[in-house]
């Protein structure tokens, strides 16, 4: 059409699909605390930890090198990734800009970061030579970087085990989310803590939790007609 070789656009005539709200599993705070308990021993367990305190996607879960962890600042910063869609893929950058964020370096997550290390200290020295020198701070103990489907995969095996509800491990991002939520933070606090380019891709997926808030303005709303 710019350059007037056609005089109307076809384009006009599709049919766009309409955006359906997805709809997530999630555990609640008993529940997770049940599986940590239940997992207390797994070598999986750290990173079930870390990515239920921070929301965390797979690929940036295993994408934590040690340089973005500032024991000394006290912070935990997003900003590699390893993912995979038919091949590992390993890159010095975040989903999108939103996505490159920092968060502040709980207890725990200081605890687990300091063991990791201390462990990977022990393993260069136990495996000698044929330690796999890298900086991510999860891997197996000879140095390999644990891939995504075996992630994906183990934790699958381990909510079986323990008579768990099936999740996927994605969806303990979605946990962290609803905590947040009912412990009365908004939507655009999600927004930032998960690393979401635009507030409606956070509505779209998490609005529906929102029943404490919508509760709220629905009896406050009904005390202001009642006479």
């Amino acid at each position: 059409m710019k350059e007037g070789l056609i005089s109307t656009n076809p384009c006009q005539h599709l049919i766009l699909p309409k955006t359906e709200r997805y709809e997530s599993s999630y555990y609640s705070v008993e529940q997770l605390q049940q599986l940590f308990d239940a997992v207390k021993a797994e070598p999986l367990y750290p990173l079930i930890k870390i990515t239920a305190l921070y929301g965390l996607r797979r690929s940036e879960l295993l994408g934590i090198k040690w340089d973005s962890i500032d024991f000394n600042a006290g912070t935990l910063t997003i900003k590699h990734t390893v993912s995979k869609v038919t091949k590992v893929v390993e890159k010095d950058k975040t989903k999108n800009a939103s996505s490159f964020r920092s968060f502040p370096l709980v207890p725990e997550a200081r605890d687990i970061f300091e063991r990791a290390k201390s462990q990977e200290m022990e393993n260069r020295r136990l495996f000698g030579k044929e330690y796999q020198k890298n900086d991510y701070v999860f891997k197996w103990p000879d140095g390999r970087p644990y891939s995504p489907d075996y992630i994906t995969d183990k934790f699958s095996s381990l909510l079986k085990k323990n008579a768990l509800p099936h999740i996927r491990f994605h969806e303990l991002r979605h946990s962290c989310a609803s905590l947040l939520i009912n412990a009365g933070f908004n939507l655009k606090d999600i927004q930032e803590w998960m690393g979401h380019s635009d507030i409606k891709m956070t509505a779209n997926i998490y609005g529906h939790l929102d029943v404490k808030r919508k509760q709220s303005m629905a009896d406050q709303l009904s005390g202001s007609l009642v006479r």
